[in-house]
């Protein structure tokens, strides 16, 4: 049962790692080129869209994973399944902190509403992102690890 545990949480995690990959380094970049209003209305969609999933998705991975720590305390690997769960509790921190407020707000820009420094705060929540990024892919690899 543990095995299959490590395993949907590794798969869990590891799809969550590839949305947010490419929600930073292939989506927003192609918003970012887009012209006049495009990218402004296709990053607002995207925050409505992954803002309402995000958060379940986020919240699961850290309790998949403080199961799998916990339900295997005795088993090698389980340091680095505690220090993954750390992880995503400093990623989850930092969405709630500074990326959910401004996605909040993004999602509700349009051409018409959007405030004078909506791309200063664009660019803000990018480089947040950037680093939750690097945050959830540590926590993943230190999953697949202590799989082996």
């Amino acid at each position: 049962m543990l095995n299959a545990l490590e395993v949907f949480t590794t798969v869990i995690v590891g799809l969550m790692v590839g949305v947010e990959f490419s929600v930073a380094f292939v989506l927003n970049p192609i918003f970012n080129a887009l012209p006049e209003d495009s990218g402004l209305l296709g990053r607002a969609h995207g925050g409505r869209m992954l803002g309402a999933l995000m958060p379940f998705w986020y919240i699961t991975s850290l309790v998949l994973s403080a199961v799998w720590a916990v339900a295997g305390w005795d088993r090698p690997g389980a340091g680095l399944v505690v220090i993954a769960a750390a992880l995503l509790i400093v990623s989850v921190l930092i969405s709630v902190l500074i990326l959910v407020p401004i996605n909040n707000r993004g999602k509700t820009w349009t051409p018409e509403n959007r405030p004078a420094d909506w791309k200063e705060q664009s660019n803000r929540w990018d480089r947040f992102h950037y680093v939750r990024v690097a945050v959830i892919i540590g926590a993943f690899t230190l999953l697949v690890t202590a799989l082996t």
